[in-house]
């Protein structure tokens, strides 16, 4: 016999006070364990009346507290291992209800811990979360695969190849045929890259084609199955079987990706290029900006602001420059960092932000200003507009509009031909037009060419390309701008304002707009008169109230004497040949500091640098009206300047002008020219009408002529007086041309049309 002996423990004493034990009737008893002399147990039966225990603890807390005696040993139990016979042996535990609780409190500890550990398991690579995000990021990988690197080859080869076949097209369309085999060689050279870029462009959509159909089928077998399991879960047990759809789906996924990345994996070349597509990173950055030698090999950028992508498809970062780099050496290397970064120079636009070692990059998916311009804002205009306050100009390369003050400012424009200066300069000529106060004096130094619809609403218009008419212009604007100075000084003002201009009618703003200076300034006779004069009001006028728009070709020294350009505050470049032309017009300098209007493509017609007075250049395109608008706006500006009493007086007709003189034979011959007039066609007055008509037309109008009087009046040729067919009939008549009379006109009185 074996015999299992317990070792005699001493129970600490009790506490100074008394103890309540309530134990629940069904699960437990109240017991007091005292134990006797002979080592038998006395036990005191439990109650399951929950009134008489706490009667009893009632009891117990009245009476006074005494000295608690010590509790006797514990006795020594002995427990008969063969007592079970064939019975398993049985823990001593399963004996008592509190056993069973002990032992139910051994596997709740250990659920909370393994709980506990599985939550801080979820902040690890090994969590449930994570492990689902790296199977679906490996699924989704396998799906995608590795054609996209085939289309991106494919689409790469097809753009080069196209921008060569249009260049060869371009090439062949211009070169003249006199050059003979140039001309058909570069003939087949355009046809043979035309065919290349179209079995490119074949290429690529092929690749894209079987890309799709590859993507497609690993994405049903990928997807194909959680969808499944998804939609049959719901069908069959509505909610409770969604959710076991989707924890299915959320256990494959976790599966998939139950193994941690030891190290991302770059699948990407070596040499990256936001030309191939690829995105714009700090490693990106800091490679470009080395290969353009603006940072030293060891030195990086600090990212402000991380590269993103705006609503244009362009990338744009905020950067900080190494300690000592200024914001400039950036600004011109502009050309070094666009080959770095596989783009075309204008695509890359760096400006200072805020301090000098800061600077703004913005990298345009596209080359700008390509795409169709969109309507300027002129159009939306239900009121006149103000010419004292903001111009609006165009957009910039990131979209946002640019508008300048031309208050006491004065414009240059200039640019090679075909450069777009006729519809950058309707930018500020139609908002001038569109302001009734603003008093237009133009030049057109092409003879009638782009301001001609501007000729009625001008107070004074050169259109004839005359260097005398624009002198003798010129002079009197001298006279008009020493009047207003005449008129300040009895005011007591220093300058014009707005308000003051709106109180006294005489100096109200003023533009003059002389267009093509060039063939004003290089004429032998009045091109340094032309050339002072300017400067003179250039100078002076801008207190007074006078703006000067200048536009020329290439604004040098030998076209414009620098006396006069470097007065001109307001420089607009748009497209040149040369950094040097650039130079002439931004100013020395501008093209070392990478704001070259050499780098403008041809696509980009209307886009130059603007550079205001305390800005530094930034490229903008004008805002562009066609013709029709043109005419619509202009349409516009008369109706408002009829309104406001500031539309100038149409110029006499030559018949007007004779009944001015009130000589009899001034009556008649404006009464011939009303004759002319009414028998006027779509292409203007009647260019012959017979001697007969005319004067029976005179006699109704109260003149006793006879044709012999007629003869008399208008002197013609032999030639003039050969008859001609009229009427229906084709009866031959003589008659009278519609020159003779006019010359009759000049003759006599001195008149003309």
């Amino acid at each position: 016999m074996t015999e299992h002996i317990a070792e005699n423990t001493t129970a600490p004493a009790e506490p100074e006070g008394a103890t309540v034990t309530y134990l629940h009737p069904q699960t437990a008893q109240w017991t007091d364990w005292a134990e006797t002399a002979d080592d038998t147990e006395a036990p005191v039966p439990a109650t399951a009346d929950r009134t008489l225990v706490l009667e009893t603890a009632r009891v117990i807390l009245d009476k006074p507290l005494a000295p608690a005696a010590p509790a006797p040993a514990r006795p020594v139990e002995k427990v008969d291992l063969d007592a079970f016979d064939d019975a398993p042996l049985i823990p001593a535990w399963m004996k008592s209800p509190e056993g069973w609780a002990a032992w139910a409190g051994v596997f709740y500890r250990a659920r909370r811990r393994g709980f506990r550990r599985w939550v801080r398991r979820q902040a690890t690579d090994k969590g449930h979360v994570r492990q689902f995000g790296r199977g679906a990021r490996r699924m989704h990988e396998w799906v995608v695969g590795f054609e996209g690197v085939r289309v991106q080859s494919a689409a790469h080869t097809a753009h080069v190849l196209t921008r060569e076949a249009r260049a060869a097209s371009r090439h062949a369309r211009f070169t003249p045929r006199i050059l003979g085999n140039k001309k058909e060689l570069a003939m087949k050279s355009a046809q043979a890259a035309t065919a290349a870029a179209e079995q490119a462009v074949a290429l690529h959509k092929k690749a894209k084609k079987d890309r799709n159909r590859a993507r497609n089928l690993r994405a049903g077998v990928v997807y194909g199955p959680p969808l499944a399991a998804m939609g049959s879960g719901y069908a069959t047990g509505g909610g409770l079987g969604l959710a076991a759809g989707l924890l299915a789906t959320f256990s494959g996924g976790a599966f998939a990706g139950r193994k941690p990345y030891e190290e991302d994996a770059d699948w990407t070349s070596e040499w990256r290029s936001l030309g191939d597509g690829d995105r714009m990173t700090a490693p990106m950055l800091d490679s470009a900006f080395r290969a353009a030698k603006v940072i030293g090999s060891e030195e990086t950028l600090r990212v402000v602001q991380m590269p993103m992508l705006d609503t244009r498809g362009a990338w744009t970062a905020v950067l900080d420059l190494p300690p000592g780099i200024p914001a400039k050496r950036a600004i011109r290397a502009t050309d070094e960092l666009a080959a770095a970064f596989g783009v075309e120079e204008a695509q890359v636009s760096i400006a200072k932000k805020g301090r000098s070692g800061r600077i703004e990059l913005y990298v345009s998916r596209d080359l700008p200003f390509t795409d169709k311009a969109k309507p300027g804002p002129l159009l939306a205009l239900e009121a006149p507009a103000n010419f004292w306050g903001p111009i609006s100009i165009g957009p910039d390369v990131r979209g946002l509009p640019i508008s300048i003050s031309v208050v006491e400012r004065s414009i240059l424009v200039g640019g090679e031909p075909g450069a777009g200066k006729s519809a950058s300069g309707n930018t500020i000529l139609l908002h001038a037009a569109l302001d009734p106060r603003v008093i237009l004096w133009f030049a057109d130094g092409k003879g009638g060419g782009d301001l001609e619809p501007f000729e009625p609403l001008c107070e004074a218009f050169e259109g004839d390309a005359d260097p005398e008419a624009l002198y003798a212009m010129l002079l009197d604007l001298i006279k008009d701008m020493k009047q207003r100075y005449a008129l300040l000084k009895k005011l007591g003002k220093r300058k014009v304002t707005e308000e003051l201009a709106d109180q006294h009618p005489e100096l109200r703003q003023l533009l003059l707009c002389v267009d093509e200076l060039m063939f004003y300034t290089t004429d032998e006779e009045y091109g340094k008169k032309i050339t002072k004069a300017l400067r003179n009001l250039v100078s002076r006028g801008r207190a007074a109230g006078i703006v000067t728009f200048c536009a020329t070709q290439k604004p040098g020294s030998d076209v414009v004497d620098t006396s006069l350009r470097d007065l001109l505050s307001i420089r607009w470049a748009l497209r040149c040949t040369t950094p040097e032309a650039s130079d002439t017009i931004l100013g020395k300098g501008a093209a070392a500091s990478g704001y070259s209007a050499k780098t403008i493509q041809a696509e980009m017609r209307g886009a130059g640098y603007l550079w205001a007075e305390g800005t530094n250049p930034q490229m903008v395109r004008a805002d562009y009206y066609t013709d029709e608008k043109v005419e619509t706006l202009l349409a516009r500006a008369t109706e408002w300047r009829r309104k406001a009493g500031t539309l100038p007086s149409a110029p006499l007709t030559l018949a007007e002008q004779l009944r001015g003189r009130g000589d009899e034979d001034a009556l008649i011959l404006a009464d011939v020219l009303d004759v002319f007039t009414a028998h006027a066609t779509e292409t203007g007055p009647a260019e012959w009408l017979p001697g007969q008509l005319l004067v029976d037309e005179l006699r109704t109008a109260g003149h006793p002529v006879t044709a012999e009087k007629l003869g008399a009046l208008v002197v013609r040729t032999d030639a003039d007086k050969a008859k001609r067919p009229w009427g229906e009939k084709g009866s031959r008549l003589a008659g009278y041309p519609l020159e003779r009379v006019e010359a009759a006109a000049a003759a006599r009185f001195g008149l003309t049309a």
